[in-house]
This record gives C-alpha cells, structure tokens and sequence, in this order.
C-alpha cells in the first residue's frame, strides 16, 4: 500500500477516474439542466453563457446530457464487467481446480464464444434479446465471459499446484476452503488490472452499441447515441458530437490509464524495469 501511494501516476489516474465517477454518481445535482428538456428557440447553439457545452438539434444542454451519458455508460459498462467477472472467474477456477473433464466442457465452451468478434457477438445478443440498456450489459457480459474464464484459468492452474494448497489439502482443508482462502486471494492483483482495462474495453462496446441503435434508446441520454444524432448536424453545430466523443475518449483513457498504472506497480517482473 505503501508503493501504491507514492506513485504519483497511480495517485493522478485514480483521482481521475474518481472524477468521472463522482460527476456520474452526483449528475442530478451537477448538471446544470434538465438534460429532457427542450428549448425550441435555442437549437443548435455554440457553447456560451447559459449553455457551456452548447445545445443540441432539440435545445437540449449538451453538458447535462454528457453527464448523465456517462452515468449511463458506467453504470453499463460497470454491470456487464462484474457479470462477466463472477461468471467467467468463477468457470476458470473451477476448471483449473477440478480439471478433467470439467475442465474441458468449459474451456471448449469458452472457445466457442471467443470464435465470434466481440462487437460482433454483442450486436447479435442484442438483436436477439431487443435494444435497451439491459441488453446491452447482457450482451457485454457474455462477450467478457470467456476472457475472464482463460485469464484466471491460467494462474490458478499453478497456484493449485503450489506446496502450500497441496499442504491445505493434505491437513483436510475443503475445497471452498482451499479456493477461496488460497488460490483467490493470489490471483486480486490479476484480476483487479484486468477488470480496469476490460471496463475501458466495455466502455466502447456500449457507445458503439449506443451509436448504432441498439444499446441506451432515446430521449435517455447516452453518449453513443449523441454521437450518432450530432453527426447529421456537423456542418450547422458540431459541438454536440465533438464533446461526446471527447467524454468517451476520457472515460475510455481514465480507466485505461488506471489498469496500465496497476499493471505496472502490482506486476513484480516490472518493477525493475521501471
């Protein structure tokens, strides 16, 4: 905990992200307006006084929208990555502690899912279970499913070899016991940095989703959807698409930088190097 604190990359990638989450979190007290409601005689407007950010094609506040586009897209993202998280980690341990054929029913399961692109597959849950915020997290899950089930599957296999779980086992410790005592705790500072730069990854799943249609409907704010709707109006106002684009550049490279800053402070074979 210690190393952590001084490092000063760590410290700035953490506050900026708690940025992020804070404004996402508060939105109905930081947002300056309604972001539903419309004011006819203020369409398209640049940013200035009344409206920093500008407005959009109904005269909606382009920041308040932005603000709760980004609680959307977190709350989105957030929910699928621990889904796949909870499903998929628990599938890799399970297969790397049992092994046989346990083992490969789930690997081979997972070998299927990661046979389809990942926005691919998305599109297709989607398509299949309907466009709304749910599915989408849904959809995200299932995608994140398999990486989360390959990465822990790995270093469990070794840590299940390990003198102390085979000493645990041999002294009759059980295997919840052994699994949740012994090998999980040796695979948080694995799982903590994978689950940063999968929620960067999610983040831009479910823009892309927005963007087309199939993620977050309107009137709800979201930030893939104002990049779609700002598009047709780039030569009259451009600022509702460039701003939403700028939000998900920040939220994607915040969470981003954070898993970079963990990988390389948590990771023993890199802290030499740097």
């Amino acid at each position: 905990m210690r190393r952590l604190a001084h490092n000063r990359l760590l410290v700035l990638a953490v506050g900026f992200v708690a940025l992020q989450a804070l404004l996402a979190v508060f939105a109905p007290i930081v947002s300056p307006h309604d972001p539903l409601e419309q004011h006819v005689l203020a369409r398209l407007r640049g940013p200035g006084g009344t409206y920093w950010l500008g407005t959009d094609q109904f005269g909606r506040d382009v920041l308040s929208r932005i603000i709760y586009g980004c609680r959307a897209s977190l709350a989105v993202s957030a929910t699928a990555v621990a889904a796949a998280l909870l499903a998929g980690g628990t599938l890799g341990l399970l297969a790397s502690y049992y092994r046989g054929w346990l083992e490969r029913i789930v690997m081979r399961l997972m070998d299927v899912l990661f046979a389809f692109p990942v926005l691919l597959l998305a599109i297709g849950i989607v398509a299949v279970l309907g466009p709304r915020n749910s599915t989408a997290a849904v959809a995200i899950a299932i995608v994140y499913t398999p990486i989360f089930a390959r990465l822990l599957r790995g270093p469990a296999l070794v840590i299940c070899e390990s003198d102390y779980v085979m000493s645990a086992l041999a002294v009759g410790a059980s295997d919840m016991r052994v699994i949740f005592m012994h090998v999980l705790p040796n695979l948080m500072s694995v799982v903590l940095v994978q689950t940063s730069l999968l929620l960067s990854a999610a983040i831009l799943v479910e823009a892309s989703l927005s963007f087309l249609g199939l993620g977050t409907q309107p009137p709800t704010p979201s930030l893939g959807l104002m990049l779609s709707e700002g598009r047709n109006f780039l030569m009259l106002s451009p600022w509702s698409a460039i701003f939403a684009g700028i939000a998900i550049l920040f939220l994607s490279f915040g969470i981003n930088l954070l898993g970079d800053v963990l990988r390389d402070t948590l990771d023993p074979r890199l802290r030499g190097e740097r």
